[in-house]
C-alpha cells in the first residue's frame, strides 16, 4: 500500500487565496448544464492516421526527456528535484521507466518507452486538491496514475502500432486503479502524449494541466484547458461509497469525467523542437510570452537553435546538449532537464510573488473584479520537456 504524505492543503474558500486548492464539486446540481458544455468543448475522437515514413528515408526521430518538480512550501532544490530520460540510450534497458514517487506533492509524472523500437509516452497528473474537504489526499491517486500509466505503455509490445495513443493508455491506467481498489478517493487532471519514430506525437489532455509546442523562437502550438467552472477542472476520479450515498440521498451527481473526456490532437514535430508538459502551477503563473523567452534563452544560449541571415536553424550541437553530460558543470547535466528546471524556477519565484499578476491573477479578476486579488499563485509545480532530435 502506497503512504500516504500529509500535505499542508488549504480548504476551498469562496475568496480566492493565493495557495486555494481546485474544486473537486462532488455534487453536479450545482451545474446542471456541465454534460452540455462538455460536448461543445471536448473533442473526443480518436486522432487520425500518423503520417508514414517518407520512402527511402532512414532517419528516425527520438524524444530527449528531462523532468523537474517542486511541492508547494518547499524550497526547490534543481540538484535533486530533476530526472532525465533518454530514449536513445534508455529505451532498450531495465531503466526505461520512471516509477518513483518525485518530491512533487499532489503533481506527478510518467516517462516510459511505449511497446518496440524508439516509442515512448510521457505525461503529467495533478491531483485536485479539493478532496482534502473530505480528508482525502489526492496525491495518491495522481501519482498512481502515472504509475499506472507507465506499466500499460510498457505493455504494448503485443498491439498494433496504430493502438499507440496517449488516450489508450490513460484509459487503460484509470480503469486499473478503479478495478484494483487501493485507493480510496480522489481526483487528478492528466495530459499525456505519445510520440514514435517517424515524428508523430499525439496528446490527450483532460482538465487544466496542458503543454506548449515551440518551434525555432515561436509557439508553434498550446493546449487549452478543460473546466467545467472557473478553478474547476474536468477530472478523473474515484468516488468513495460514502459521497455516493450523499449523492443519492440529496439528489445531484458527482463529478467524474471519463478518459474519453479528453482533447485528443495529433502534431507531427520536427528536429529541434521543444515540447513543455506541466500542471497549472506552471499556467497560473507564467504566460506563453514568458515561457518562450525561457526557452529561447536557453536554446540559444547554448546554440542548440542559432539566428543568422537564414533566421533561426538548428544546430548540430543539440545531439551533444540533449545527451547526459551534455552541458558539464551543471546540476541538471543536459538541456531538457536545465529546460524543465528553469521553467520550474520561473513558475516558483512567480508564485510567491505578491506584486506581480500571473494568469490566475487575471482570471480572479475576471471573474471576481471586487476581490482584490494580486499575485500568484502558490501551488505544486512538475514540468516534463521533450526536445526533439532526429538522426539519420
Amino acid at each position: 500500500m502506497r503512504a500516504l504524505k500529509t500535505l499542508n492543503v488549504l480548504s476551498i474558500s469562496p475568496v480566492p487565496q493565493r495557495s486555494a486548492s481546485r474544486s473537486a464539486l462532488f455534487i453536479r446540481h450545482f451545474l446542471p448544464n456541465a454534460h452540455a458544455s462538455k460536448r461543445l468543448t471536448t473533442a473526443s475522437a480518436r486522432p487520425q492516421s500518423k503520417s508514414p515514413p517518407t520512402p527511402g528515408s532512414t532517419s528516425t526521430f527520438s524524444y530527449r526527456i528531462g523532468a523537474s518538480f517542486s511541492a508547494k512550501g518547499r524550497r526547490f532544490d534543481p540538484k535533486k528535484d530533476v530526472y532525465t530520460f533518454n530514449t536513445q540510450t534508455q529505451i532498450a534497458s531495465e531503466q526505461s521507466v520512471f516509477t518513483g514517487r518525485p518530491n512533487s506533492g499532489q503533481d506527478a509524472f510518467f516517462v516510459s518507452r511505449a511497446g518496440n523500437g524508439g516509442n515512448v509516452a510521457f505525461g503529467v497528473a495533478d491531483g485536485v486538491g479539493g478532496w482534502a474537504d473530505q480528508g482525502i489526499d489526492s496525491a495518491d491517486f495522481s501519482h498512481g496514475l502515472c504509475q499506472a500509466m507507465a506499466k500499460v505503455a510498457r505493455g504494448l509490445e503485443s498491439l498494433d502500432p496504430e493502438d499507440l495513443w496517449p488516450q489508450f493508455i490513460l484509459g487503460n491506467a484509470y480503469r486499473e486503479i478503479v478495478r484494483e481498489g487501493n485507493i480510496n478517493g480522489g481526483g487528478s487532471t492528466a495530459c499525456v502524449a505519445t510520440g514514435d519514430e517517424e515524428g508523430n506525437l499525439t496528446v490527450a489532455n483532460l482538465g487544466d494541466s496542458g503543454f506548449i509546442h515551440f518551434r525555432l523562437n515561436a509557439v508553434h502550438h498550446f493546449s487549452n484547458p478543460q473546466t467545467h467552472a472557473f478553478n474547476t477542472p474536468f477530472q478523473l476520479s474515484v468516488i468513495p461509497p460514502k459521497i455516493l450515498a450523499l449523492s443519492r440521498l440529496f439528489g445531484g451527481r458527482q463529478l467524474s469525467d471519463s478518459p474519453e473526456d479528453s482533447n485528443d490532437t495529433s502534431h507531427q514535430v520536427r528536429h529541434g523542437d521543444v515540447v513543455i508538459f506541466a500542471t497549472d502551477g506552471v499556467w497560473d503563473n507564467l504566460s506563453t510570452r514568458e515561457l518562450l523567452k525561457i526557452v529561447s534563452r536557453q536554446m540559444t544560449g547554448f546554440h542548440a537553435w542559432r539566428t543568422g541571415e537564414k533566421g533561426t536553424t538548428v544546430s548540430e550541437r543539440i545531439h551533444d546538449l540533449t545527451q547526459e553530460g551534455g552541458i558539464p558543470k551543471q546540476y541538471e547535466n543536459c538541456l531538457q532537464t536545465l529546460l524543465a528546471a528553469n521553467v520550474v524556477g520561473e513558475a516558483k519565484a512567480a508564485s510567491m510573488n505578491t506584486k506581480r499578476d500571473g494568469p490566475f491573477a487575471k482570471e480572479v479578476q475576471k471573474f471576481s473584479p471586487h476581490e482584490g486579488y494580486h499575485g500568484g499563485k502558490v501551488d505544486d509545480v512538475c514540468v516534463v520537456v521533450a526536445i526533439v532530435v532526429q538522426s539519420g
